[in-house]
């Protein structure tokens, strides 16, 4: 089992653009455009990044190009422990092809690359609307249709059978509005697909965040967690007014939002997780939030020793939260 000191912690890419400033995606751009990124990675603290496809596509990088990348993260002094696939959802009427191959490019570059981790999710590119927003999820974006279930599971399943293939563990993101918008949804899909190597990224924050009525974040632990396999871990500041009609949520550090990590985490571990955790943070100076989280999770919540996470002894006592 993993200890506090050994656990592998990646920082995820988010905070850092697409493109370059003359317009280039940063797969076009190269080296130069992802050496910079990967030292800021490992001054914040980091010795291992989550390749968040938002920035960098190595699903698009030819054998020269991943070649290129591994020297400029050796020489950074990171490691790829991730790779998390975005908004490329393989049901997409539009795309839904497209976005298929592409995520089996991506699990051939992760291989090539000794990434034994990669993560899909299900939710489509931000609205119109969405864009305009300060925080994009204080309005509804896309809404998965129940008649493509199947084509959800046969899709997925097809890319975990590759993942295997290849030795790596597939993880399917937890988004909002998707077959993956809900735990008992979310844990269906990944029994439908029926797969080892194919379980849940339990992004949590990505529900309490939502300004609507939201599924208890400790029935979402209880149902899911025994099926991850890989977490994105972020938290919000959450505030009801249930006569009001009235829900906000903002971003803060994992300590001070509505999830209990202590308690999450003690929970997982007592089910089996042992999966790479990868730190996220939207707004401001993410990278460091994301660092401070990672402080956070070494000093306080992750087993300082083999078989022993802190808050076990409360994980059965159900925590305080409001009714919605």
């Amino acid at each position: 089992m993993y200890t506090a000191q050994t656990w592998p912690i990646a920082a995820a890419t988010l905070p850092f653009p697409g493109r370059t400033s003359d317009g280039r995606s940063v797969a076009e751009a190269g080296a130069e455009a992802w050496a910079g990124p990967l030292r800021e990675v490992a001054d914040a603290g980091f010795n291992l990044v989550d390749l968040t496809d938002s920035w960098l596509r190595i699903g698009d990088l030819d054998e020269g190009g991943r070649r290129d990348f591994a020297a400029v993260s050796r020489e950074a002094g990171v490691e790829a422990a991730s790779v998390s696939v975005i908004r490329q959802s393989v049901t997409d009427p539009a795309t839904g092809e497209a976005n298929l191959d592409y995520s089996h490019r991506t699990l051939d570059a992760a291989a090539a690359l000794g990434i034994d981790t990669v993560s899909f999710g299900l939710h489509r590119p931000l609205t119109a609307r969405q864009q305009e927003q300060l925080w994009f999820w204080t309005v509804e974006g896309h809404q998965d249709d129940p008649a493509d279930w199947e084509l959800a599971v046969t899709r997925l399943r097809e890319l975990g059978r590759h993942a295997a293939e290849l030795g790596i563990v597939m993880s399917l993101e937890m988004y909002e509005d998707t077959f993956l918008g809900t735990a008992d949804s979310a844990v269906r899909l990944v029994q439908d697909i029926g797969l080892d190597n194919v379980g849940l990224n339990p992004d949590i924050g990505n529900l309490v965040r939502l300004h609507r009525p939201i599924e208890p974040w400790w029935d979402v632990v209880e149902k899911t967690l025994p099926y991850a396999n890989f977490w994105h871990v972020k938290n919000y500041a959450r505030d009801e007014d249930v006569a009001r009609d009235s829900y906000v949520a903002l971003p803060t550090p994992m300590r001070q939002g509505v999830i209990d990590y202590r308690r999450a985490f003690a929970y997982a571990i007592e089910n089996g997780f042992q999966g790479v955790i990868c730190a996220e943070h939207y707004g401001g100076d993410g990278l460091s939030v994301c660092a401070d989280n990672q402080d956070y999770l070494r000093r306080h919540v992750l087993p300082k020793r083999d078989g022993y996470a802190a808050g076990t002894s409360r994980v059965q006592q159900p925590p305080h939260r409001t009714t919605t």
